[in-house]
């Protein structure tokens, strides 16, 4: 079963949420219900803005870790690179 890294915030340059799942359209509807982490809850983290795909959820959790140990900075460069108007990615999923 494949896994997903993603990132959710708030808006460009906001808080920043790492997270992995092995469903992405669900879990980022959960978070967009307010029903998913208690700290995208807190900070009102509704917006997609990375997502990485993984062929297997073990390689996912490993990087979601990695990642999650990086500075902000390596954070938003990840982001910038991948999605430079931090758009909603949520949308592309279906």
């Amino acid at each position: 079963m494949g896994g997903w890294v993603y990132i959710m915030s708030n808006k460009r340059d906001g808080v920043l949420y790492v997270g992995v799942t092995a469903d992405l359209a669900a879990r980022i509807s959960q978070h967009r219900a307010s029903r998913g982490s208690a700290f995208c809850r807190k900070y009102g983290l509704d917006r997609l803005v990375y997502a990485e795909p993984h062929e297997d959820i073990d390689a996912a959790i490993t990087r979601e870790k990695a990642i999650k140990a990086w500075n902000r900075a390596w954070k938003i460069e990840l982001i910038e690179n991948a999605n430079p108007e931090w758009s909603d990615l949520f949308d592309q999923l279906n």
